[in-house]
């Protein structure tokens, strides 16, 4: 299936990507977006569940997540992997592999306290608690009534034991206390638009300039209540430069505590975006992680770890 877009969005991107990448980044999109699960080691071991999905499905291994695996059902065998008894007894969450990204690189360990500022509907929370081995404390927030719904529903079928959930606008976190915190914020989804090419009918400029806005308060807040030597991953899965590189520009100039860092991972990666619509943003976010949807068959996302310094 061949995709258009509107003449902006075409416009954008071949200034950002060039004319031959641009082709490529909508051939990719007008793919199928391939499906990935995650092993949900609270409840079983990586082995054991391979042994009981192998029978019906071809597992690949998601390179960057030894939990994760990409998978193809056997001919003649059932597709809907969402309703087989070991999802439902929740072996396993189904999680676009570059989604298994963000918590990988916040490294959440055993004891410690954790903000995951949108979590709904658990993808990332469910994964940051099998990280942590069930010991310590997630703050589950989510601005959303029905999605903490989803929430729930998923933290309990996983098994999640040490999660406390929160409703509300997550720029009203106030006190400094949390080891780490995970910012994956809602954004336009313009790296996700062959999970729902309804993003392409839906975009405008405009509304990217409304959510960076909302991004810039809420990065600012996540920083605000880390502890001193804490760490924060910032993540979309948009590919848009103003809600990425310009979120993080703009927390490195608020911040003298800010610090980026290198993230390191067997994946292909493209460069960061360091100059765009004129403005030019600050070289120390080459270290962050943006992958376009061509980089690796998976979604578009981008991804930035920053640590914050005891002393300014």
């Amino acid at each position: 299936m061949k995709l258009s877009a509107k003449p902006e969005f075409e416009k954008r991107f071949k200034l950002i990507l060039g004319e031959r990448a641009y082709l490529e980044f909508m051939e990719t999109n007008s793919r199928y977006l391939r499906r990935s699960l995650r092993v949900n080691t609270l409840k079983i071991g990586i082995a054991k569940l391979r042994e009981r999905l192998e029978k019906e499905w071809i597992l690949e291994q998601v390179p960057w997540c030894k939990e994760g695996f990409f998978i193809k059902h056997r001919a003649g065998t059932r597709r809907d992997i969402g309703n087989i008894p070991d999802y439902q007894l929740g072996y396993f969450y189904v999680q676009e592999a570059a989604s298994m990204i963000p918590p990988i690189v916040l490294n959440p360990k055993p004891g410690e306290l954790v903000l995951d500022m949108a979590a709904s509907p658990g993808s990332k929370t469910t994964q940051l608690a099998a990280l942590m081995q069930n010991k310590g404390l997630i703050v589950a927030n989510d601005i959303n009534g029905k999605r903490m719904a989803a929430l729930g529903i998923n933290l309990r079928r996983c098994g999640v034991q040490n999660a406390v959930t929160t409703c509300m606008k997550g720029h009203r976190f106030r006190s400094q206390q949390f080891d780490k915190v995970l910012l994956d914020a809602p954004c336009s989804g313009t790296g996700a638009i062959r999970k729902s090419f309804k993003t392409l009918l839906i975009w405008n400029s405009n509304s990217i300039k409304k959510l960076a806005a909302m991004q810039r308060l809420l990065i600012k807040t996540a920083f605000s209540v880390l502890k001193p030597g804490g760490t924060l991953v910032y993540s979309t899965c948009s590919v848009e430069p103003e809600e990425n590189e310009g979120i993080i520009d703009y927390l490195l100039s608020e911040e003298a505590e800010a610090k980026l860092l290198q993230i390191k991972l067997p994946l292909k990666r493209s460069k960061a975006i360091l100059e765009f619509n004129g403005k030019n943003y600050n070289p120390e976010i080459s270290k962050c992680l943006r992958l376009w949807p061509q980089d690796n068959d998976t979604e578009g996302f981008f991804i930035a770890k920053l640590h914050k310094d005891s002393q300014p």
